[in-house]
């Protein structure tokens, strides 16, 4: 699903204000189904690597919501520093999401809930991470970390992809 809209991840004095939508169960057939947490995709509009991630999201349980029209000031409110900037950002649970992280780590955070983290980071554009592993990338895969990235300031890994 696309949107031009103009919302922005809050700064992380807001930034409890932001939830997905609810995980809540819906009857289907007689049967229960979690509703998938949406993600907010904040990236260039010529993008083809942030179109794969988005798919990527997508074959992983969740919904997708993308804005075409840059990330850097999304990056900048939701309190990213720049030097952990990748080609896009996105919002879900109350968290920020920088560049290509794997959604099996965005599902960990949403569960686990670290205390003083405002979301996840792959800096740059790692080979091999997801929206990153394409066929024109033949079989490459560069090691790389997913980064907590805390409110305090300064990072710690999260996961490690070798």
């Amino acid at each position: 699903m696309q949107s031009s809209s103009s919302s922005s991840i809050a700064s992380p004095r807001r930034r409890l204000l932001l939830t997905a939508l609810p995980l809540t169960a819906l009857p289907i057939a007689g049967t229960a189904v979690a509703a998938a947490p949406r993600v907010d995709v904040w990236k260039d509009p010529n993008c083809g690597c942030c179109v794969d991630w988005v798919k990527h999201l997508n074959a992983n349980g969740f919904a997708t919501r993308v804005h075409e029209e840059g990330n850097a000031r999304v990056r900048q409110e939701a309190g990213i520093p720049r030097t952990l900037g990748s080609c896009h950002t996105a919002s879900v649970g109350g968290y920020a999401i920088e560049g290509h992280v794997p959604a099996r780590d965005i599902h960990r955070l949403l569960r686990e809930k670290p205390a003083g983290a405002i979301g996840l980071a792959v800096p740059g554009m790692p080979i091999g991470s997801p929206g990153m592993d394409g066929p024109a990338y033949g079989d490459r895969r560069d090691a790389y970390d997913v980064l907590l990235v805390l409110a305090a300031g300064g990072t710690r890994v999260f996961q490690r992809y070798r």
